[in-house]
């Protein structure tokens, strides 16, 4: 199965905290959305998220940051999907230089990691394994 990889602009709306600081949830959100894809390339339908096996947050997201978040499926059950998913920063801002000016990273910082199982009922599975 392939990855999945979508970027996204954390905006000021995502600011949770003082400093900017975008909350650790917005990642979940984004695994989700990746989850959502891999499912929806598998089996035909979005399937539910179950669990998270494991969070780990890494280092700091900031409104302004540029984040991709990937996704893989790594076990294939009868109803199960377990998967692995990395965010990392890719652009920061730089409000030091200018309100526009920004910095793409060679090295992304990798600012979570996660494991998780979803689930597409036997019957909502429209795709030959």
């Amino acid at each position: 199965m392939d990855k999945v990889l979508i970027r996204l602009r954390m905006g000021s709306h995502d600011a949770h905290y003082g400093g900017n600081l975008v909350d650790g949830a917005k990642m979940l959100q984004l695994f989700g959305d990746v989850a959502t894809e891999l499912l929806i390339r598998l089996d035909g339908d979005e399937g539910l998220f179950k669990a998270y096996d494991m969070v780990e947050f890494i280092a700091p997201v900031y409104a302004g940051d540029y984040i991709e978040a990937e996704g893989y499926i790594t076990h294939v059950g009868n109803t199960s999907r377990k998967m692995a998913f990395e965010a990392r920063k890719v652009v920061v801002p730089r409000p030091d230089i200018s309100d526009s000016a920004a910095d793409y990273l060679e090295t992304p910082v990798v600012v979570c990691k996660a494991t998780g199982t979803c689930v597409v009922p036997a019957a909502c599975q429209r795709k030959p394994k």
